[in-house]
């Protein structure tokens, strides 16, 4: 039958059963403030594994306390927090999931509260209960009028951010994760030193495209080192900006073609640096060619995302070979069985773990 959502992929000898990716999304739903998961990530992601994910992708995961976006955001910087996601990662793969992790510093988009409190993720002040914010550059992210307090990255701040995804790596080992993903996308951390817009500095972090890559490139090498399982890198593959330097899509497949050697799969989104700038059309599939041409440029793996909402959709995407893994986050949330759903309308339900508890509900 050849390659189809369906089939199963193999990646450093962790074989996802199909190619359908719960795609990483926020849940601010810590409960003490402390980036400690507990029930509700259980049910969320186990339900989507229940549902016949090949790959379940934990939130964005702060790799630091200053990395989180709200307070409210999970965490994983220490034995305890590695403790907490544990019972997570063995419930899915219960469920013949594997279980993946983004690993993230939101820098300067960090400091914010739990947007359905306060009508949108609006910046928390230190005296409020937030945090100085990291940045590359002097450049706040300020889409309601004020930002936290930045501090401008210094070497040594640079070099421990660096250490800080290295120990992560290990603690999502620990946790029991198969999947890690380095977040370099959506104008979070990484992506601020990747891009022209928010990265001014003058030293070797900044200016030409080596060095705007450096500490991604450095993170992706020191995870690699203690990290041997499949690697993901997100990227936002182009910042929709033209009138001024800005990441582009040749830049997201020079960078592919350089970290050929660490990551397995880039995961391919776009935006977020700038609040002003978004994709000029964020329909169905609106993503996927920038995924094409880093697979075509690159000759990486590729998880395309964005605007994936029927298995017809996502199975053609890999049939065509327009992505070797499908990412879907809003459909997932509308439908936490979308994997079994698409089995049975792709009429490959034989392709999935259908629950026991479950069979029941296919019997024709």
């Amino acid at each position: 039958m050849g390659t189809h959502l369906f089939s199963p992929a193999t990646i450093r000898g962790v074989t996802l059963s199909n190619r359908l990716v719960v795609s990483p999304m926020c849940q601010y739903s810590v409960e003490r403030e402390d980036g400690l998961a507990h029930d509700w990530h259980l049910v969320h992601l186990g339900s989507r594994a229940v549902g016949g994910a090949g790959l379940v992708m934990a939130e964005a995961t702060a790799v630091s306390p200053r990395g989180r976006i709200s307070p409210a955001d999970t965490g994983i910087w220490s034995d305890e927090h590695a403790e907490a996601w544990r019972p997570v990662t063995e419930f899915i793969a219960s469920q013949g999931s594997v279980p993946g992790v983004q690993l993230a510093h939101a820098g300067r988009k960090a400091s914010t509260s739990v947007p359905w409190q306060t009508d949108g993720a609006r910046p928390i002040q230190p005296d409020d209960g937030g945090w100085e914010v990291f940045a590359p550059s002097d450049r706040p992210y300020t889409p309601y009028g004020s930002s936290p307090p930045l501090h401008v990255m210094t070497r040594e701040d640079i070099d421990a951010v660096v250490e800080q995804f290295v120990a992560a790596a290990v603690y999502a080992e620990e946790a029991g994760f198969e999947v890690a993903e380095i977040h370099a996308a959506h104008g979070y951390l990484l992506h601020t030193f990747l891009s022209p817009v928010s990265n001014r500095r003058e030293d070797e972090y900044g200016g030409s495209f080596e060095n705007r890559t450096r500490i991604v490139r450095e993170i992706a090498e020191a995870v690699r080192e203690v990290w041997e399982k499949p690697l993901f890198l997100r990227i936002s593959a182009t910042d929709w900006i033209d009138d001024r330097p800005s990441w582009t899509v040749e830049d997201s497949v020079r960078l592919a073609k350089e970290l050929s050697h660490a990551v397995d799969v880039v995961d391919v989104s776009s935006g977020g640096v700038d609040p002003e700038r978004s994709p000029p059309h964020a329909g169905a599939n609106y993503q996927v060619p920038l995924a094409e041409a880093v697979r075509e440029g690159s000759d990486a793996m590729v998880c395309a995302v964005g605007g994936i909402t029927s298995p017809e959709q996502a199975d053609a995407l890999v049939r065509n070979g327009r992505a070797d893994l499908v990412a879907v986050a809003r459909q997932f949330l509308r439908e936490p069985y979308l994997g079994l759903n698409a089995a049975r309308t792709l009429d490959q339900r034989d392709a999935v773990r259908w629950p026991p508890q479950y069979e029941r509900s296919i019997r024709d």
